[in-house]
């Protein structure tokens, strides 16, 4: 409690308020005027950081705490390895957190699309890597049945050493339909922004079912393309009839070479 210019005023530590009080009260009256209980409060703050974040924010090396370190750091800052040492470390740091209940760890999504084309060396690092408790969940894709482990002479299933592929679930896929097809076509083509009718779509898919999705994927571009020439909008079954003509398949362009292998260089 202050007596300040005749003005009793009544301060609460942690308040951002000052309470006036009437002027009859005097400093012998402390039962009525006095400070209140300590007020504590407290705030959640939840931050959403990576494994990598920690890395790189660690392996800044730290300089002095002077003007002059200070300025040497901003103007050349330097960069360090993030070492497996490191990564150790970072990890102990992490899981006493969770055992804690400081923190929460939320796997991650690794998506690794024709994984066949990685070699002995980063199977070997995902093998490894997928038996840490902090491991995203890894998704792999590939089109290839059976295969050489890129890098080696050993066969496996779609390009994936055996050992690595015990550990997955494989999920089955079907080859799509002619409906399934039209349906993907009119989505990439809403995508596109291009307009195709009904029929075009319906021989977009007839192509796809001949050949491949990704084969009537790619003719949407070269046949909006020639629509536009004609002064259309919109894209037409002549159009892709059009462009079938002038550009084929992968599956067609290896059987021609092969039924006229000697009229190429080889």
């Amino acid at each position: 409690m202050l007596y300040i210019l005749k003005q009793i005023v009544e301060l609460s530590k942690g308040w951002a308020e000052v309470m006036l009080l009437p002027q009859n009260l005097t400093l012998k009256q402390k039962n009525m005027c006095h400070f209140p209980k300590e007020v504590h409060k407290k705030k959640e703050i939840v931050q959403d950081v990576t494994l990598h974040d920690l890395d790189a924010a660690n392996a800044r090396p730290q300089g002095g705490q002077d003007i002059l370190s200070l300025m040497g750091q901003m103007m050349k800052p330097r960069k360090t390895e993030i070492t497996e040492k490191l990564r150790q470390e970072i990890n102990k740091v992490v899981n006493r957190y969770i055992d804690e209940g400081v923190a929460e760890l939320v796997p991650g999504v690794l998506f690794i699309d024709e994984v066949h084309m990685l070699d002995m060396e980063c199977f070997s690092y995902l093998n490894r890597a997928l038996e840490s408790s902090l491991s995203p969940i890894v998704i792999f894709a590939t089109n290839r049945g059976i295969c050489n482990v890129r890098g080696t002479d050993m066969n496996s299933p779609h390009g994936i050493p055996v050992d690595l592929l015990d550990r997955l679930v494989i999920i089955r896929t079907q080859i799509y339909g002619p409906a399934e097809m039209i349906q993907i076509l009119a989505i990439r083509a809403q995508v596109e922004e291009l307009v195709v009718d009904e029929e075009s779509l319906a021989f977009l898919g007839e192509i796809g079912q001949s050949t491949s999705l990704r084969h009537a994927v790619q003719l949407l571009s070269p046949a909006s393309i020639v629509a536009k020439m004609n002064g259309r909008g919109t894209i037409c079954k002549a159009d892709l009839e059009e462009v079938s003509k002038l550009y084929i398949d992968a599956k067609s362009s290896a059987k021609i070479l092969q039924e006229q292998q000697e009229k190429f260089i080889s």
